[in-house]
């Protein structure tokens, strides 16, 4: 196993830990994780890359050993647009200049999408890991989500507590019947940490399972990616289950329409895999990755 190491860059007052593989004069990849996730998740397929690379993986701030800043503040919501203001602090920071390879997973997916239309100059290549965005919404949908966000105000959610690593390991497995006992007990040492009553507890701010008031607004998103220039790679579990989530009743070929909105798009569809793709077969996404971004 490479081992990391861990560097904490202070964006805006903010305390973001990053995680860092290989050497510092190799070509580096900069990998974001999807929601409910760290940093470390990426340690299977930075094993199996066979290039000299510099791996740079932030913990988005209120995932892992980030700050939480909206926990700090006595609570409310993450506002999305801040993950795509950290990264453009993280890269001035460790590539002030020239263009940079971004990988993501789910949610870091849509991050580094949207960043590469928004800085498309820095951006040389993109590697999107099961990241779809969102069902497009209708305008008669907002009574009932600031509704639901008023709620949540009140009653924020909170995230249970485990009574062993081999419990935490236990629930992600559970998540994902795929992952290698070993992989999961490696991942719970890094998605969690022992609270004061010695039970674990995720690495995560429990406020990251609010949903925000804005409605998503899959024009406004695609009109950020017309103005991306990096060329852009989709990786996607055959018969994605999250796919099939996301899209709904709309059929997977209208849902997909959206990603022509890229001048220069293509896709690997992997086999065996689900959502975690980067943890079921990361031989397969390092080798994909190491290809494009070479």
């Amino acid at each position: 196993m490479k081992t990391s190491q861990s560097d904490f860059v202070s964006v805006r007052g903010v305390r973001l830990h990053v995680r860092r593989w290989g050497n510092p004069d190799a070509p580096t990849l900069f990998m974001l994780h999807g929601w409910m996730d760290v940093a470390a998740s990426f340690q299977f397929v930075v094993d199996a890359l066979s290039g000299d690379w510099q791996v740079i993986a932030p913990d988005v701030r209120g995932f892992g050993l980030s700050d939480w800043p909206v926990a700090q503040q006595g609570g409310g919501h993450y506002v999305f647009h801040d993950y795509l203001s950290d990264l453009d602090a993280l890269l001035d920071h460790y590539a002030p200049s020239g263009e940079v390879n971004l990988v993501g997973h789910s949610m870091g997916a849509n991050v580094v999408g949207l960043y590469a239309g928004v800085r498309p100059e820095r951006v040389r290549r993109v590697v999107d890991l099961e990241g779809f965005g969102l069902a497009p919404s209708r305008a008669e949908q907002s009574p009932r989500r600031l509704r639901s966000w008023l709620d949540e105000m009140k009653n924020p959610p909170t995230l249970k507590h485990y009574a062993s690593l081999d419990e935490v390991a236990a629930r992600l497995i559970r998540n994902n019947e795929r992952l290698a006992p070993s992989r999961a007990r490696f991942l719970a040492q890094h998605w969690s940490k022992r609270d004061d009553d010695g039970r674990f507890v995720l690495l995560a701010d429990p406020a990251h399972k609010m949903r925000g008031p804005m409605l998503y607004r899959l024009d406004e998103v695609m009109a950020v990616w017309r103005k991306v220039t990096a060329k852009v790679l989709h990786v996607e579990a055959a018969a994605s289950p999250t796919l099939a989530q996301i899209a709904g009743d709309i059929p997977l070929g209208e849902f997909k329409a959206r990603f022509q909105a890229f001048s220069d798009w293509r896709e690997e569809i992997v086999d065996d895999a689900g959502h975690m793709v980067h943890h079921d077969q990361p031989a397969q996404v390092a080798a994909l990755i190491e290809a494009f971004c070479a």
